[in-house]
């Protein structure tokens, strides 16, 4: 197998933990393996750093600055590599095969990167490059950085554009875990999961593998996360799956908008469960949620619509805190789901400026870490769809 593995700064934070790392790299290879390695800062060298720049300066000397921390780190890997009989080789930018290349703007030059990543797999049967994690070569040869998380990049980046068999990440942490095991009591790992299941929850909190790092991630490359403890470069850990698609979708079938009002339902606990509970309890599936100071919106099925009525007005009668319930339909939804999109400033404003410019009612707009979800009048749809279509 071609392995790309990156090593976190906590994975690194001590020369007992790189003497661990070099233990896992050096097994790898004896097996038959063609390593390369990405490595972050050790422990928190990079904030260490940052905090001390306590005095004006220019984006060019912090980047020199920061980049200390990986630029050590490598060193001490490959050392430790040799130290065990494995030929390794560090790199960093300025080095003859530096691989990470970024344009006059500061985003990745994708086709510089890959020919160079190209030319340094190309030496992974004789050679374990070792690869500073975080920064990258500017077209002068001035240093640059891939931003917050960018040792993660570098690695999927590197783990696409070398042809790789799988990423692996090694970190603080099992894996991803079911909530956080310094908070909630019987956390456990999560054997797999899928991409946009991670993406989400990395927007949303999760510090397992950074955002940005998974928009390289495509169906051919696994990902996997395993512990610094582990010891096992091949086994264990959680896997992501998948890989992130573009995808305009219109959903077929016509939805109903059932929205219940009380000036209360911000201030009251328990009152959505109570709503969302009845509908379940009748097996009404609801396809979207939307809340307002004084609302709360339930989109489901047209075809149930006059059920569902019938069941949110029961709570409506029931609950002093509530005032009424309204139907609206048929009402239309079209999805738009895409890894690209939390990088992409301004993206709603872009989606639903030509809409506002057809004279598209949006009924609602609900969005996620990923996705934007835009419901408008039914007779509106296949306008709505061509439009969304001709921005992605």
């Amino acid at each position: 197998m071609r392995v790309v593995a990156k090593f976190g700064g906590t994975s690194l934070g001590s020369g007992e933990r790189i003497d661990r790392a070099a233990d896992s790299i050096a097994a790898a290879v004896e097996d038959g393996h063609e390593i390369a390695v990405v490595a972050s800062a050790m422990g928190s060298t990079t904030d260490d750093l940052l905090d001390d720049i306590t005095f004006e300066t220019d984006e060019a000397d912090r980047a020199q600055i920061v980049s200390m921390g990986e630029r050590t780190s490598v060193r001490m890997l490959k050392a430790a590599l040799a130290s065990r009989g494995i030929d390794a080789v560090f790199l960093e930018p300025g080095s003859e095969n530096w691989p990470v290349i970024t344009d006059e703007y500061g985003e990745v030059d994708v086709e510089a990167t890959q020919q160079r990543a190209r030319e340094v797999a190309a030496e992974m049967d004789e050679v374990v490059p070792v690869i500073t994690g975080f920064l990258a070569e500017g077209p002068d040869g001035s240093i640059t950085t891939l931003g917050r998380g960018g040792s993660d990049t570098t690695a999927v980046m590197m783990g696409k554009y070398m042809d790789a068999d799988e990423v692996v990440i090694v970190t603080d942490v099992e894996g991803v875990m079911t909530g956080d095991p310094n908070v909630v009591e019987g956390a456990r790992n999560v054997g797999e999961i899928s991409v946009d299941e991670l993406r989400n929850l990395s927007f949303r909190g999760a510090e397992v593998v950074a955002p940005s790092a998974l928009s390289y991630k495509d169906g051919k490359l696994d990902v996997r996360v395993v512990h610094y403890q582990h010891g096992d470069l091949l086994s264990g850990g959680t896997s992501i799956e998948g890989e992130f698609k573009n995808l305009v979708d219109l959903r077929e079938r016509p939805l109903a908008c059932l929205t219940v009002a009380g000036r209360a339902i911000r201030n009251e606990s328990g009152v959505f469960n109570h709503l969302s509970e009845a509908l379940a309890e009748s097996d009404v599936n609801i396809d979207a949620v939307a809340s307002g100071m004084d609302t709360v919106t339930f989109y489901i099925d047209e075809a149930e619509a006059e059920r569902a009525e019938n069941i949110l007005h029961r709570e409506v009668i029931a609950r002093d805190e509530l005032s009424s319930v309204t139907v609206d339909s048929p009402i239309a939804v079209v999805r738009v789901t895409g890894g690209e999109l939390p990088n992409q400033p301004g993206i709603v404003s872009d989606i639903v400026t030509p809409l506002a410019e057809e004279r598209i009612h949006l009924q609602d707009v609900i969005t996620s870490a990923t996705s934007v979800a835009l419901f408008v009048e039914w007779e509106d749809r296949e306008k709505t769809l061509e439009i969304t279509q001709e921005l992605f």
